[in-house]
């Protein structure tokens, strides 16, 4: 029985172009999503023709599974990414890219303050050096109760992108139809789309407790649980959550890149935007 030969060419493949660790530093991750390398590090190839086709495909890209599939071939280690805390989401996209197409990344944009285009190349490494994990240590309390909170999957947080888009979309067809429906059946319809927003407002809040410990010490951590409670509890619980949530949110949000016009000699703030469409061209 003959062993099948070795590709010849096979030492020329992509290799590993740079390695990063996690702003979770694991953290959070189930085992069998993540495999780390001794050093905690994970190496990060180049992205191939297929991953590049991927990420110009809309429907790939708006149901999350392009932006997966292309995370878990660029990053081995990572084996599942629908599992990944949201908190890593960016440094990984940004270390993919880094590793596609080099550390500087060419935008356009207009001055604030004399309007005139600009171009720069904005280095990526620092942006990426300097995203944070926030600290979830903090738990919130309410009455009796003590809230903890972690960072939500990617597979949440799409799914609450998702959501939201087709709801959006639902509200302004149903507000672009004008007198043509009757009244009663807009009403039925906005409030069907509202009562899913709100419960997709929950969905997110519930996604984001670790657990909620009782005056006893007990922790509760069943969805169910949590879902049921927060429908029924003062809603200024929920804002609170969502404050906090909002807080960590800043602390690992990517920084704007200072740069100063070719014009007027006035400085300003780029924002680095995460358009996978067009942060990946």
């Amino acid at each position: 029985m003959s062993i099948e030969q070795q590709n010849p060419l096979s030492k020329f493949f992509r290799q590993p172009a740079i390695y990063i660790k996690l702003p979770s530093g694991g953290k959070w991750w189930k085992e069998e999503a993540l495999e780390l390398a001794v050093t905690g590090e994970l190496p990060v190839y180049a992205m191939t023709t297929k991953d590049e086709i991927v990420l110009k495909t809309p429907d790939a890209l708006l149901n999350g599974q392009g932006v997966v599939d292309v995370i878990q071939s660029c990053v081995p280690g990572i084996k599942n990414a629908w599992e990944m805390p949201s908190i890593d989401v960016d440094a990984v996209l940004i270390a993919i890219r880094i590793a596609s197409y080099g550390e500087h990344m060419h935008i356009e944009t207009v001055c604030p303050h004399c309007k005139a285009e600009n171009d720069y190349d904005i280095d990526l490494k620092p942006i990426l050096g300097g995203i944070q994990c926030p600290d979830y240590s903090q738990k919130i309390e309410y009455q009796t109760l003590k809230i903890k909170l972690h960072p939500q999957r990617y597979f949440a947080v799409n799914q609450s992108n998702r959501v939201a888009f087709e709801e959006q979309k639902l509200s302004d067809a149903i507000n672009n139809i004008g007198t043509d429906i009757d009244p009663d059946e807009k009403i039925r319809l906005l409030s069907e789309s509202m009562t899913k927003l709100v419960d997709l407002g929950i969905m997110s809040v519930v996604e984001s407790i670790e657990y909620i410990e009782m005056e006893d010490g007990s922790r509760i951590s069943n969805k169910a649980h949590l879902k049921e409670f927060f429908e029924n509890s003062e809603s200024s619980v929920i804002k609170s959550i969502q404050d906090k949530l909002l807080e960590l949110a800043n602390t690992v949000k990517i920084k704007p890149a200072s740069v100063v016009c070719g014009e007027c000699s006035k400085p300003f703030d780029v924002n680095i935007e995460f358009d996978y469409a067009n942060f990946f061209v």
